[in-house]
């Protein structure tokens, strides 16, 4: 991930509805949740919603397929991965060790 786009998913991501739709999907894991669902998960209105999904979506950090006449959205992981990997790609120094509980805190233990 570039600068461009990482700047791009935090303006994305500076935004609560936007904040708390990311975290919903990441909840939901793969299966993800329809758009609708999602409105009414978080009480937002569906152009509003729209609107805040198309921003995650060209930030790399959703995406979605269609179901019929429904989308369904899904937290973008490769987007996510290059997000935090963007951020620690320098990380401690040439001190690798050192990033390791950092590491260990963002391992998912789903299953």
């Amino acid at each position: 991930m570039d600068k461009e786009s990482v700047l791009d998913a935090f303006a994305a991501l500076g935004q609560p509805t936007r904040l708390d739709v990311f975290r919903l999907l990441i909840k939901a894991g793969e299966t993800g949740m329809p758009a609708g669902d999602i409105g009414e998960a978080l009480n937002v209105r569906q152009n509003t919603m729209s609107a805040n999904l198309a921003i995650l979506a060209r930030s790399g950090l959703i995406r979605s397929t269609r179901e019929g006449r429904s989308i369904r959205y899904f937290a973008n992981m490769e987007g996510l991965r290059g997000l935090l990997a963007f951020l620690m790609e320098d990380c401690c120094g040439g001190s690798p060790e050192l990033c390791q509980p950092v590491i260990n805190e963002l391992a998912c233990e789903c299953g």
